[in-house]
């Protein structure tokens, strides 16, 4: 078989070189001779809060999403940054950018979006950087073996390969509600997961979100998790379950149940479309 040749880089936050040299050891490991996996230098840069400023995120960005010889460019990490490079990205693209996958989540998730709205190959998947997760090499393991053997075990159990699925970070999915990058999800599952955000910010953001006349056309909404959330001052009074309950209920969006993905070793591989 073809070796998987993976390309890496940062449009985000910094990625430390000891971690890229974690993942580069574990799939060498793992996968023998079935994989490359090279990451952009880029990835290693600081400038402030980016991995580089935002020149240097969307050229290393380019460089690998329209060189033929890669088959994925998975993201480095999340953190903040993606949104500002969206438009330079997509104006740059090349043919030769289609023909690969692309892998991430968090704030990756505004370049999935627009990616997906144009047609390409995306996943909302674990990341380089969660390796320094306790229990972080079997998510990066998960998403290696995804991309190089196609594993079924990596994706997220719900997928019934009939319905076309999406899975943002929650408040990725609102920032995207009335731009231009927002794909069309009619018909779709659409699966949302939560960091380090108080209950009552999860509970405005779904108010924001399902009041979209796009997000009310789709088949239905799954619960990832929802972790690290800040106590409140009085207690908010609703789970995040119940919270998504009463926002589906006023909006007439069907509640799926849950979803085995969130910012964690746990977090499961999701496909876009079908």
């Amino acid at each position: 078989m073809d070796k998987v040749k993976i390309g890496v880089v940062a449009p985000a936050a910094r990625l430390e070189p000891a971690t890229a040299e974690r993942v580069t050891t574990l799939a060498t490991a793992a996968f023998a001779g079935r994989a490359e996996v090279v990451f952009h230098p880029q990835c290693f840069l600081s400038a402030g809060h980016f991995a580089g400023d935002d020149n240097a995120r969307a050229g290393a960005f380019l460089e690998f999403a329209n060189d033929p010889g890669f088959t994925h460019v998975w993201f480095a990490r999340g953190g903040y940054g993606s949104g500002r490079i969206v438009p330079s990205v997509l104006d740059g693209l090349t043919a030769a950018a289609k023909n690969k996958t692309y892998l991430g989540y968090s704030d990756g998730g505004f370049l999935l979006a627009a990616f997906y709205k144009k047609g390409f190959r995306v996943a909302h998947a674990p990341i380089p950087h969660d390796i320094r997760r306790i229990g972080g090499e079997a998510a990066v393991t998960r998403a290696l073996a995804w991309m190089i053997n196609g594993t079924r075990e990596a994706l997220e159990p719900s997928i019934d390969h009939v319905h076309p699925v999406v899975a943002f970070n929650l408040t990725i999915l609102s920032m995207l509600v009335g731009t231009p990058w927002m794909p069309d999800l009619r018909g779709h599952v659409v699966m949302i997961e939560e960091v380090s955000e108080h209950l009552y910010a999860i509970d405005r953001l779904l108010a924001h979100v399902t009041s979209s006349d796009e997000i009310r056309l789709v088949a239905g909404l799954r619960l990832g998790r929802t972790s690290d959330v800040p106590d409140n001052d009085p207690p908010f009074g609703q789970t995040p379950e119940e919270i998504v309950r009463h926002w589906c209920g006023v909006s007439g969006i069907p509640f799926l149940g849950l979803a085995d993905i969130g910012h964690d070793s746990g977090n499961k591989v999701v496909p876009f479309g079908r």
